[in-house]
């Protein structure tokens, strides 16, 4: 019995030895897959060069800080359900690289914020180069706070951008610290692209911000995010109506439209007033929910 019993705890040794060589394997297999998939990074197709010890440092502090702000990152995925399915068609119709939807991620977690300075909406501008790019913004009507309207504009300044710098990643950090600081610093530094530039605390982590965050929402399961598709954030069904006229009181025209003021309010926020004012004759187009709001 003594040697029966030996045997069966010989046995069972060596199946644990296999299980835990299998499962070492597993997860060595798993680590080098996810360090391939960080050594190819790109932003836009340009390659990130991580080869670099201080680029890979920067890119690894941000994603570190990024994947660990657990409800944020979470809350950005769900709002990215209904966001990104807006702007990539605009993104794809200027010729802009789809992966500058991440750029409006790290401006304003797909949130209409406002910033201290006074920036605002989803992708944060300023009121006067909202204007230079044809928003509209006054006491009644802010654009920025047009989805649609504020994609389009970014997408005429990054594509501006490329030209002037001749990269998608110079675009990037242009759109954080102005085209002419980043001009600038290339003339002072003598040096063109942007990983070889010492740029200002906040515009050397931004782009590394942006790859960070296409990173983790192109893998959130690789970071420990796993969203059930119903707790995504729905598209509302919206129907557009026309306005070529001063609308006194908007809480009673809503009524009449069949919804109510906050409704209104949330799928058009660029109307900033209860009263729409228009001696012009501008045509506005107003979304109003049909289903599901």
């Amino acid at each position: 019995m003594k040697g029966i019993k030996k045997v069966a705890l010989l046995l069972t040794i060596a199946l644990v030895g296999v299980v835990l060589i299998n499962a070492s394997a597993i997860v060595g297999e798993t680590k080098k897959e996810e360090t391939n998939s960080i050594a190819n990074l790109n932003f836009c197709g340009e390659k990130v060069p991580l080869n670099l010890a201080d680029v890979h440092e920067r890119f690894d502090k941000e994603l570190t800080i990024n994947k660990n702000l657990h409800s944020s990152t979470e809350l950005v995925m769900k709002r990215a359900n209904k966001m990104f399915p807006v702007m990539e068609p605009i993104l794809k119709k200027y010729g802009v690289p789809d992966d500058f939807k991440y750029l409006a991620v790290i401006e304003s977690k797909l949130e209409n914020a406002v910033s201290s300075a006074g920036a605002r909406g989803i992708w944060q501008f300023m009121p006067a180069t909202a204007k230079e790019y044809n928003m509209e913004v006054n006491d009644f009507v802010d654009e920025r706070y047009h989805l649609e309207k504020s994609t389009e504009a970014a997408c005429k300044y990054l594509l501006a951008a490329k030209q002037k710098f001749g990269s998608w990643t110079l675009a990037a950090a242009s759109y954080n610290g102005g085209m002419g600081g980043v001009t600038k610093q290339q003339d002072r530094q003598k040096m063109s692209n942007y990983y070889d530039l010492l740029l200002t605390e906040e515009t050397s982590r931004y782009v590394f911000r942006i790859i960070a965050m296409k990173e983790i929402m192109q893998n959130p399961a690789k970071y420990g995010y796993d969203i059930p598709q119903n707790e995504l954030y729905k598209m509302i069904n919206t129907k557009k109506v026309e306005v070529n006229t001063s609308i006194e009181n908007l809480a009673d025209w809503a009524i009449e439209q069949g919804i109510n003021y906050k409704i209104l309010k949330v799928h058009n926020p660029w109307l900033r007033d209860i009263t729409l004012k228009n001696s012009t004759g501008k045509t506005y187009t107003i979304e109003i929910p049909i289903e599901g709001y």
